[in-house]
């Protein structure tokens, strides 16, 4: 028996057996309970979570699943290390080792935040899932600041004199930023474009004299699939400088177009013409009549003007109407004896005795 306490009497870097034993049996309790906890406060979080319709409460639980289990245990670590006696260089290891991994882990919960928080904003605000995916982009640019400010943090707490730091840093920004003016201004530019909204993907736009289905918006470029099949590649500060037509965002379509009949057309045929115009755009499935006017007297043409709307932003949907409506009223004026004018020339020969004879 005496042999056995002499065993726990041993002395090793400053402890006795005793005291280890009683470190790690504290540590293992100190587990066991919190898994005990855990698994309670879990289990409650996911039956209040059954209960609600927003997605708050499954992110925290996955963050407590994540980062906040790993912390908690870590600490219990920390703890019953230091109920030994360590010396001052074993004390400061393990101090900054603590202080590593709370910041790591504290740096994901606030990286989790913000994209979670993004997104529910851009769900809120009823983006479509295909922008969600842009986030990626943001979240990289924010990380990169957010993980760069946590380092600089803790090379100061672990005693590392980080004005030097900061301030080369300043420097070397201020330099970065002179050299890449113009991808800073893409990348201002990108945001405009993400929470602003002129165009997301799909919207077939117009800049310019160029025109496409918008594929990728990129942090500097925006590329579009134009109606020739080649991509356009736009940096993104071009794209907010342009005055871009967004087609998509079309609810209806407003068509003018012209026609002209010849100058022989009778008075009464001429009076029919606007309410033949008229039958012929009625007789369209989704389209809405303006008007129609004999609207001026061309070179070689009495001209009509006909206005209309398409109720449908569909390109092609427009197309067939327009065909329709140029069939029937082809139909219509064929009916009537109504004839189209052309661009013709009359030229008039007087013989040489007539006008002899004429004086």
């Amino acid at each position: 028996m005496n042999d056995f306490q002499d065993f726990f009497e041993i002395t090793y870097a400053g402890n006795t057996i005793r005291n280890y034993a009683f470190a790690v049996l504290g540590i293992i309790i100190g587990f066991l309970i919190l898994r005990l906890l855990a698994n309670r406060v879990i289990h409650h979080l996911k039956k209040l979570s059954q209960k609600t319709a927003t997605h708050v409460d499954d992110f925290l639980i996955a963050q407590i699943q994540k980062n906040g289990l790993p912390v908690a245990y870590i600490l219990v670590l920390y703890f019953g290390i230091n109920t030994l006696h360590l010396t001052e260089k074993a004390s400061t290891a393990v101090h900054h080792i603590m202080t590593v991994i709370v910041t790591f882990f504290v740096l994901r919960v606030l990286s989790a935040v913000v994209d979670y928080s993004l997104k529910g904003y851009l769900r809120r605000k009823n983006y479509p899932e295909e922008r969600m995916k842009e986030t990626r982009g943001m979240m990289i640019l924010f990380n990169l600041i957010l993980w760069s400010m946590g380092i600089v943090f803790l090379l100061g707490n672990l005693g590392y004199n980080v004005t030097t730091l900061i301030t080369g840093l300043g420097i070397g920004g201020v330099a970065i930023a002179l050299a890449s003016q113009t991808i800073l201004g893409d990348l201002f530019c990108y945001f405009i474009i993400f929470f602003d909204r002129p165009f997301e993907l799909g919207d077939f736009i117009i800049v310019g004299d160029k025109m496409g289905t918008v594929e990728h918006i990129g942090l500097k470029t925006t590329r579009l699939r134009s109606l020739g099949g080649e991509q356009l590649i736009f940096s993104n500060k071009d794209l907010t400088d342009s005055r871009i037509h967004n087609y998509k965002r079309m609810e209806q379509r407003r068509v003018l177009f012209r026609i002209g009949v010849i100058y022989e057309t009778p008075l009464e045929k001429l009076k029919k013409i606007p309410a033949l115009l008229r039958q012929a755009v009625e007789m369209q499935q989704d389209v809405r009549f303006d008007r129609a006017h004999f609207a001026s007297y061309g070179d070689f043409a009495l001209v009509f003007e006909i206005v209309y709307y398409v109720l449908s932003a569909d390109y092609n949907t427009y197309m067939d109407i327009q065909q329709a409506i140029n069939l029937q009223i082809y139909q219509l004026f064929e009916q009537e004896g109504i004839e189209f004018a052309y661009p013709h020339q009359v030229i008039e020969i007087i013989r040489h005795q007539e006008l002899a004879a004429n004086g």
